[in-house]
């Protein structure tokens, strides 16, 4: 008898063991997936909150967009006027931020509606994750080359002052192919007119923080044979025939010791002793009617008729934020869609057409501080500069080309509710502490969200959220946080525009827009 028992025992514990592991097995299942939302916490309602309870809304939104996509037909005009908008850090996770906090999940941003849109991938020869130098010289030249260098192969290393100087490896781009078929270039942004980005248009050198002399003799290269990146702009072959320069970035081109800025009266980082600012406006043919301005009062009051060429520094460093702007007031520098709305009109007296290239700079400046208030409202200031553009000019005969140079480890994740605030909270983690809906790989942000002696995470209740500078939360501490490498997506309106469709390599992207508009030496739409 006993021995039946027993062997009763051994079956029941196996079964409840099973059933046990069954159990264990369903729970974990679980744990990947939200829990029902709290019904005491408020959720803002969407724009649409009692059609999108039906099925037949769904439905005839769907059928809606099959429609337009079935009317979508190729525009194969050639594009007389192409401008490229480039976001600096503008992941496809900042987009959908920038979307949300906007207008709402279901909101677009202006260039979200152009009628194509397509992958690049990013990286550069020598590294997975590239910067903005070398991915600059593939979307403007169509050459992938080694990280912090520009317009040159990837036979330069970085900072090899020797090969930097090899002609032979130095790379040309569509603002040059645009200029030599008789159409005008230009450049406009929200950082230094000599950061990597803007300098992909012009300049040829073995590092991109060159921007002035003195920086090219701390690195151990003679300044009187490499030729700083504020030099290439005055006199270089692409740069001193640019007919509107619009950004940030006096300090590059004044002498730290004799020369004053116009606004803070404090020197610039040149140590040649020359103001190149001064030079440029000299370095014009007789009866060329050159323009300096520095303030957005003078920028607005240009009269592109009687303007040939037009150079616009409006900061020292980098331009602004725009959340900063308004908060100190600062009426005297223009935004980046006032800024292209100029650009455009002075470009625009050429019969023949022009290339633009416009930059939101600063979205990248914000990740790399974990200030996610800044990358997203930047996004945003972007978006309005894109919406004028494209409402400007018509899509018969003005490509619009609108993508990021790489990414950034920013997240957004999580399960907030809908409507909820992409500043806010998400939800709560393992330890009982709420996480936010944004959050980085890596970063500064790690330290103000940490307590390391303790070995937990605050509780960002008990911050002060409300500030534009705001560090989100981080991972691991570095500094600044980094880019990230995957695909940055493209969009494009125009002629043309069909090509920009797929994954494809980021140097790419100018061949296309060459094509459309008939510039350079490989194939052309007019062939």
């Amino acid at each position: 008898m006993r021995a039946i028992v027993s062997g009763l025992c051994v079956i029941l514990l196996s079964v409840a063991l099973v059933i046990a592991s069954l159990n264990d097995e369903y729970d974990s299942d679980k744990r990947y997936h939200p829990r029902l939302q709290d019904e005491n916490v408020p959720v803002k309602s969407p724009k649409n909150a009692e059609q999108e309870q039906t099925i037949e809304y769904w439905r005839n939104q769907a059928k809606a967009t099959v429609e337009k996509l079935l009317a979508k037909k190729e525009n194969k005009n050639i594009a007389k006027n192409v401008i490229m908008f480039l976001g600096d850090g503008m992941s496809i996770s900042t987009v959908a931020l920038a979307r949300i906090h906007a207008g709402g999940e279901e909101t677009p941003l202006s260039f979200e509606e152009f009628p194509y849109t397509g992958m690049a991938k990013t990286y550069c020869v020598d590294y997975q994750v590239p910067d903005s130098a070398c991915t600059a010289t593939a979307y403007l030249a169509g050459v992938k080359n080694n990280i912090a260098t520009i317009g040159v192969n990837a036979h330069v290393k970085t900072g090899n002052c020797e090969a930097g100087q090899n002609r032979s490896f130095h790379t040309t781009s569509i603002g040059q192919w645009a200029i030599d078929a008789g159409k005008d270039s230009g450049i406009v942004t929200t950082t230094r007119v000599t950061h990597a980005s803007p300098a992909g248009v012009f300049a040829h050198t073995a590092f991109r923080d060159w921007e002035d002399d003195y920086y090219v003799k701390e690195d151990g290269c003679d300044p009187d044979i490499v030729d700083d990146i504020a030099e290439q702009l005055v006199y270089g072959e692409t740069g001193s025939r640019l007919k509107v320069i619009l950004g940030g970035g006096r300090r590059e081109f004044m002498d730290r010791d004799i020369h004053e800025d116009y606004e803070t009266g404090k020197g610039g980082y040149r140590s040649d002793g020359r103001h190149l600012i001064n030079e440029w406006i000299r370095n014009g043919p007789v009866g060329e009617n050159r323009t300096f301005v520095w303030k957005r009062s003078d920028l607005l009051a240009v009269d592109p008729q009687r303007t040939d060429r037009l150079l616009g520094l409006f900061e020292p460093s980098h331009c602004e934020y725009n959340l900063d702007k308004v908060e100190k007031n600062l009426d005297e520098e223009p935004t980046l869609a006032e800024m292209v709305d100029k650009a455009t009109d002075i470009l625009s007296t050429n019969p023949n057409g022009f290339f633009l290239f416009a930059e939101g700079g600063r979205i990248d400046h914000g990740h790399h501080e974990n200030q996610a208030k800044y990358a997203v409202d930047e996004t945003l200031e972007f978006a309005k500069a894109i919406e004028l553009a494209r409402k400007k000019f018509s899509e018969e005969d003005t490509l619009i080309v609108v993508t990021s140079d790489h990414s950034h480890s920013v997240s957004f994740a999580g399960y907030p509710s809908r409507g909820n605030d992409i500043f806010g909270t998400a939800g709560n983690g393992g330890d009982g502490v709420p996480y936010m809906t944004i959050s980085y790989a890596n970063g500064p942000g790690y330290s103000k969200h940490i307590d390391v002696e303790a070995g937990k995470r605050l509780d960002v209740r008990e911050m002060d959220r409300s500030k534009a500078n705001f560090a989100f939360p981080a991972t691991l501490p570095t500094y600044p946080e980094t880019h990230a490498g995957e695909d940055v997506a493209v969009y494009a309106s125009g002629p043309w525009s069909h090509l920009f469709t797929g994954t494809y390599e980021q140097n790419l992207i100018p061949h296309m827009m060459a094509y459309a508009s008939c510039l350079g030496n490989g194939l052309k739409a007019c062939d």
